[in-house]
Parts: C-alpha cells; sequence; structure tokens
C-alpha cells in the first residue's frame, strides 16, 4: 500500500522583523542630528578631523561666493581682539575656561573668573557669519586674536555650532590642533596663523577701532558712507568682558553710542551700516 506523503511547499519567510527594523530605521534617521556639512564637527581630542574625501560646494548648501559678474567689489574684513579663549587642564581634561563652569579653579589659581567669557566672542562670530554682508559673499575675512596673542583666521563658509557647549569643542580642538578641516574637503575651516594681522590686511583699506572710551562717538550709518567706495572695509572690535583695544594699525577708534555696548550688538549696528551703504537686501 503506498503511502502518500504531503508536498512541501516553499517556507514563507518572516517578514515581521524586518519591517519592525525598516521602521526603527526611519525613527533613527529622523530623530538623527544634522550632518556635519551644516555645522563643524569636531571629534575628541585625541582624534582628527572626519575627511571622507574630495566635494564640490554644493556640499555645503547656502555657502556665500564671490560676486561672479567679475567686477572687483569692495569687501568688509572683521578682527576680533583679545577674545577670552584659553585652553587649561582642569582635572584630568583640557577644557576652554569659562567663569560659570570653572569659578573655583580660576580663583585657585589667582585669576578673575570676570575675565574669563568666551560666549563673547561666539557670540560675536555668530552675528557676523549671519550678516547679509557674509551671505552675499561680501565678507573677505574674519580674524580672531585671543588674550594670550593666538591669531586665527575663521573662513566666512564655514558654520559655527549655535551652542555653546559644541563651540567650546570646536576651539578646544582648534587651538590643540591648530586648524579644523571641511567634511568632505580639504579646506581648512578653521586655522592658527602667524602674528602680525596686519600682514594679511589689503592695502587699500580703512581700519576702524571700536571702544566705549574713545570720545569720538558718530552715527555710524553716516561715518560709514563718508567712506571712499574704493578701499575696503577694516574693523576692529574688542571680543572681551572688560577692557579696551589698543592697537597700532587702527588709523580711527570711535564710539557707536553714548552708552557701553555688547560686541555683538556693536557689530549687529555695523553690519547695518554696511549692508545700507552696499543697498544689500
Amino acid at each position: 500500500m503506498v503511502r502518500y506523503h504531503k508536498m512541501k511547499g516553499l517556507k514563507r519567510k518572516k517578514t515581521e522583523g524586518k519591517y519592525e527594523r525598516d521602521e526603527a530605521e526611519q525613527i533613527v534617521e529622523e530623530d538623527a542630528p544634522e550632518s556635519t556639512e551644516d555645522e563643524v564637527k569636531a571629534e575628541g581630542m585625541s582624534g582628527t578631523v572626519e575627511e571622507r574625501g574630495d566635494a564640490g560646494l554644493d556640499e555645503f548648501p547656502g555657502i556665500p561666493l564671490p560676486p561672479s559678474d567679475g567686477s572687483k567689489k569692495r569687501g568688509v574684513i572683521f578682527i576680533l581682539e583679545n577674545a577670552s579663549l584659553e585652553v587649561a587642564k582642569v582635572g584630568k581634561n583640557y577644557e576652554l575656561l569659562n567663569s560659570d563652569k570653572h569659578a573655583h579653579f580660576l580663583q585657585r589659581h589667582n585669576r578673575n573668573p570676570a575675565d574669563y567669557r568666551p560666549d563673547i566672542a561666539h557670540q560675536a562670530i555668530l552675528m557676523i557669519l549671519d550678516s547679509r554682508i557674509n551671505k552675499s559673499g561680501r565678507l573677505k575675512a574674519l580674524y580672531v586674536r585671543t588674550q594670550k596673542d593666538v591669531l586665527f583666521e575663521i573662513s566666512p563658509h564655514v558654520r559655527i555650532p549655535r551652542t555653546y557647549v559644541r563651540f567650546a569643542g570646536v576651539i578646544l580642538q582648534l587651538l590643540q590642533k591648530l586648524s579644523i578641516t571641511a567634511v568632505g574637503k580639504r579646506d581648512k575651516l578653521l586655522k592658527t596663523i602667524k602674528n602680525p594681522v596686519t600682514q594679511y590686511l589689503p592695502i587699500d583699506s580703512r581700519k576702524i577701532g571700536f571702544s566705549h572710551s574713545s570720545n569720538k562717538v558718530v552715527n555710524i550709518q553716516k561715518y560709514v558712507n563718508a567712506v571712499s567706495d574704493e578701499l575696503d572695509l577694516v574693523f576692529v572690535v574688542g571680543a572681551m568682558a572688560h577692557g579696551k583695544i589698543e592697537n597700532d594699525y587702527v588709523e580711527d577708534y570711535i564710539s557707536v553710542s553714548n552708552y557701553p555696548l555688547s560686541a555683538a550688538y556693536c557689530i549687529s549696528m555695523i553690519t547695518n551700516a554696511v549692508e545700507q551703504k552696499w543697498n544689500i537686501l
């Protein structure tokens, strides 16, 4: 007697797990932070900046480009002086000193915590890079000199982190590694350079310093309008909590208000005046 056997069909693959994994991956992608094309990404203190090969300018959406009409338009250069950006070993780690987090550490080393305000430089840098001058491609350079006389250059193309914690991490790596390279490119977005800063300034430029202690109080709009269109504008602003800037290369020291202003607000007045002068909307 023949015994019939049931024919075995193809086994159905279990797909529930696959769907669950796909959904999980989708959630992770949605919750993931933006790529470092928008902000500078620095790895650990002992690591190096991530490189992914060469890429075009399309990697950086919204990057200002130089004027393409063939004309040599004049531009703006900002110099932030006496920025409180100092790195020290606190405990087992190196950190960017600030008055909020390291008050006791600074007092133990006979330093005034009120003098350590890296957030002032952070706000000033953001104000410059966010300006319409930069977005229109008229920002030629941005230099920052620390209280320890370390000079570094910030590319107008860079997007500095908007939160202070991430900004502190970037500056910490910059002062230790001396440069930070763009993701996907080999261009240095931040790099330390040799003093003095005057060797990087164009010859045909007007160098203007800002200080509340100056006896020359001006209307910034009228002052900027009076400067010749044949000159580049170099603005020197202090990025410290107290004191004043005194540099030999500055041709004119002015004050834009009868009241003491923050560096960020002073820069906003400067950029607005220049944008009005050049009709940058």
